[in-house]
């Protein structure tokens, strides 16, 4: 019984790790009339979300040691739902302090699903990790699509309290899991995963797979504008790169733990990555070609280093923190690809140097990824005694 109350616990936190960020953009026009955003106040308000997640997922693992992880959980869907509620008062303060809880909680949830998946179901970890893959695509493309009929029905306030319901229902779901059984002494690892070059591997990559997504779905539409492509059509695109991720988001982790070495899914994603990068300098106008090979090489490239999150883990607490810490650091590193990618376009004029910095960072993300996704475990460091209980 226990098991299919985390089973539905986790679809329930997968659910709403995504729509908190993919529904706000759709709206960013009313904010700004509303509150009087600047410029500069759009672009920390649409960057914030990343920036949360980078900076909050090194807090996750420690959060969960401490009060347990079915409690950590309960309470990043309590933040999130306190998030999503404030950003609906009056005033740009609300709406900004709503936007960092809510990424906060977004960021815990983001780092305890592959813990909970380790120790609750370790013999379908890629079943359950492509289960939440697909649930995240699927809520995130959701939240952006119903963002302007929401608004529409009933202001930018209803679009965006809209998911507080959802993230409550997540809340109250995990409660009762959090009465746990009575603390006994058990064994966690101390010591720090960033002497290991395994998990800097896993984190480096993670990066790149992120940098990657951000950065083509936040200026693949101007490229192809420029390039004679329609308005309508350029967004289009965007969205078919999300589209072939849902699917993907599963199959990707499934068949990826059914594999002993995972080098050869790592490689085919450089690959893809460097013929969408090449064909996009060389004959941009294939740009419906150029988009379906993003979409599965962006698609099937996070998945696979969320699965790898398992899959070089020995057990459910190095899990986490080997999550904490590859988020972290990827998410704050994917923060900086559209930036650059932008300011390199502003200060050439062109396309063709932020391409190529994409080609020369598919490097890192190869060299990483194959180090990564090579048979083996992280070795544990030293255990410890302590009396808080594991995930039952």
């Amino acid at each position: 019984m226990r098991a299919i109350w985390l089973a539905v616990g986790l679809v329930l936190l997968t659910l709403n790790l995504r729509a908190a960020i993919t529904g706000v953009p759709p709206v960013l026009g009313e904010l700004r009339e509303e509150f009087g955003l600047t410029g500069v106040e759009v672009s920390v308000l649409t960057t914030l979300p990343e920036l949360c997640v980078g900076l909050f997922s090194a807090l996750a693992p420690a959060l969960a040691r401490r009060i347990g992880t079915e409690a950590a959980i309960t309470a990043a869907l309590v933040v999130l739902t306190a998030g999503l509620l404030l950003r609906a008062i009056p005033g740009r303060a609300a709406l900004f302090a709503g936007t960092v809880l809510a990424g906060a909680g977004v960021a815990t949830g983001n780092v305890l699903v592959p813990a909970v998946v380790k120790h609750a179901f370790p013999g379908r970890a890629g079943t359950f990790t492509g289960l939440a893959m697909m649930l995240m695509s699927v809520s995130g493309a959701a939240a952006a699509g119903l963002a302007v009929p929401l608004e529409q029905a009933g202001g930018w306030r209803l679009a965006l309290v809209a998911w507080a319901v959802p993230a409550l229902v997540a809340a109250l779901a995990w409660g009762p899991l959090t009465r746990r059984r009575a603390a006994e002494p058990v064994q966690q690892a101390a010591g720090s995963l960033l002497r290991e070059p395994l998990a800097w591997s896993v984190m480096v990559f993670m990066g790149m797979a992120s940098l990657m997504f951000y950065t083509l779905t936040s200026w693949l539409p101007q490229i192809m504008r420029e390039h004679g492509f329609p308005a309508a059509t350029a967004g289009t695109m965007n969205s078919v790169i999300i589209v072939i991720g849902i699917p993907l988001g599963f199959a990707v982790p499934v068949l990826a733990a059914r594999m002993r070495d995972q080098r050869p899914l790592v490689l085919a994603v450089a690959a893809l990555m460097v013929l969408g990068l090449g064909g996009l300098l060389v004959a941009p106008g294939a740009g419906w070609l150029w988009t379906v090979v993003f979409g599965v090489a962006t698609g099937s490239a996070f998945p696979l280093a969320l699965t790898l999150l398992n899959l070089r883990s020995p057990t459910a607490e190095i899990t986490a923190r080997l999550s904490g810490m590859a988020q972290s650091g990827g998410y704050l590193l994917a923060a900086t690809g559209p930036l650059t990618f932008g300011l390199l376009h502003t200060t050439t004029g062109g396309w063709h140097a932020s391409i190529w910095l994409l080609l020369l960072l598919v490097v890192p993300e190869l060299v990483c990824g194959l180090a990564a996704a090579r048979p083996g475990l992280l070795r544990p460091p030293e255990p410890v005694v302590t009396s808080a209980a594991p995930l039952p």
